[in-house]
């Protein structure tokens, strides 16, 4: 991924150096299982841990010459550890060392994003709370509905990123699997224990039945779970680009003293964040697809996932960190207009309440399809002249025969709508207070 959207420690965990000091801790881990056993000398996994290193620029030459990365990295090895280095990869394959080590880079990469979450239910939790009551318009097909307020419209987001947190915690245990099980995953040529001693090593588990490779199942689940992470992040920032519209202006991203919105128009304030998110959600869930094509390998092992998987790994992990800490920077900072949020509110001269009106008048004995036919021809003049709903339901003798002005009146009540925001924030907001 590009500087401009990458996050150093994100990044860090996919670096070169990173990927091959996985690389040897997996092999010398593994050498120290096997001296256990008994089949190298102890003295030979003492050497490999005293002695060995690598060099990045070497490995690279030394790969240019024998088209094989695995194999370059031992060359690289086994110059630092002298002869003990023959003792390196006993009865491994290279998928033994690639697929453990992808398994650890994406735990690692999990681990952030879980942090990222948090961090954003943390900035949700509170905007939701100070702006609870906070009486806004709901919309459906982005047209004026009924009542609500913006602190549940933050609890929904709330709700959401707490299901994706657990989702990235199931898919962290997923892919934190380890393979050393050799040719076609039989252990023909070294001992289970291995396994299970790098595994433990490495925070790892042993995958049951690995054949030569880690079935992509996991992989696929894991890249599926950030693609939904980023439709959700997608979401939130769609609300947000919608409420900035000048004709809405419910709330906006913060605008610096010295931020410049357009080359062209002084006076433009952009929702330029929350348009980047949109976009890295798509990178996000670009990678979902190929990781999904990645499971139907031929037979024991292919390595049509290997370019694939170098690509999308740091790609996805690296988009999705960054496009979670540019949203909790937003959220932090959003401003947000309750006094225009009334005047939207009141905007369609209170039809927002021709629900409550049909309903009362069912409760007046009004069969639904005539209380449907009543309110209905008396909101369509507000919509297309700007009248005023309580005056024309008042004047409307089928209306005032079934229902009196102080009924009328008590239907137009806001407070109604609001009755059960606090019920909504104790079954939803479960990481906040009660």
């Amino acid at each position: 991924m590009i500087p401009r959207y990458s996050r150093e420690k994100m990044a860090s965990i996919w670096s070169p150096e990173s990927k091959f000091r996985i690389w040897f801790e997996i092999e010398a881990h593994a050498c120290d299982a096997q001296a256990e056993l008994g089949v190298i000398p102890k003295e030979a996994a003492k050497a490999v841990w005293e002695r060995g290193n690598f060099e990045v620029a070497r490995i690279d030459a030394i790969e240019a010459e024998v088209k094989h990365d695995v194999i370059a990295f031992l060359t690289n090895l086994a110059e630092y550890v002298g002869p003990e280095a023959r003792f390196v990869h006993q009865g491994m394959t290279s998928s033994d060392v690639l697929d453990t080590c992808l398994a650890v880079q994406l735990a690692r990469a999990a681990d952030l994003l879980i942090e990222d979450v948090d961090a954003l239910l943390a900035a949700l939790e509170r905007r939701a709370f100070e702006h609870k009551n906070s009486l806004k318009v709901g919309r459906s097909h982005g047209i004026h509905a009924e009542p609500t307020t913006f602190g549940v419209t933050l609890a929904s987001h709330h709700v959401e990123f707490q299901r994706c947190r657990e989702r990235l915690v199931a898919a962290r245990k997923e892919i934190a699997t380890c393979a050393i099980s050799g040719a076609v995953g039989t252990f023909a040529n070294i001992d289970p224990f291995v396994e299970e001693h790098v595994a433990k090593a490495l925070g790892l588990v042993a995958e049951p039945v690995s054949t030569q490779v880690i079935p992509r199942d996991r992989h696929a689940m894991f890249f599926a779970v950030l693609g939904v992470v980023a439709s959700s992040v997608e979401r939130l920032a769609t609300e947000i680009r919608h409420l900035q519209r000048t004709e809405v202006r419910e709330a906006e991203e913060f605008f610096s003293e010295k931020q410049k919105g357009s080359s062209a128009m002084p006076h433009k304030r952009n929702p330029v964040l929350t348009e980047n998110l949109t976009g890295l959600a798509r990178l996000v869930r670009m990678t979902v697809v190929p990781a999904m094509e990645n499971v139907a390998l031929w037979h024991e092992r292919d390595i049509s996932h290997s370019s694939v998987e170098r690509m999308i790994g740091p790609d996805a992990t690296v988009t999705l960190d960054f496009a979670l800490a540019r949203l909790t920077g937003v959220i932090d900072k959003l401003i947000i207009y309750p006094e225009t949020m009334q005047a939207n509110l009141d905007k369609l001269g209170g039809l927002i309440h021709s629900q409550r009106v049909m309903l009362a008048l069912t409760q007046a004995g009004v069969s639904r399809e005539d209380a449907y036919r009543l309110v209905q021809r008396n909101a369509m003049p507000v919509w297309l002249e700007g009248k005023d709903f309580r005056t024309l339901l008042g004047a409307d003798k089928d209306v005032t025969d079934a229902l009196s002005a102080e009924q009328l009146d008590g239907l137009f009540d806001l407070g109604y709508h609001t009755k059960h925001v606090d019920t909504i924030f104790r079954r939803g907001m479960t990481r906040g207070r009660a």
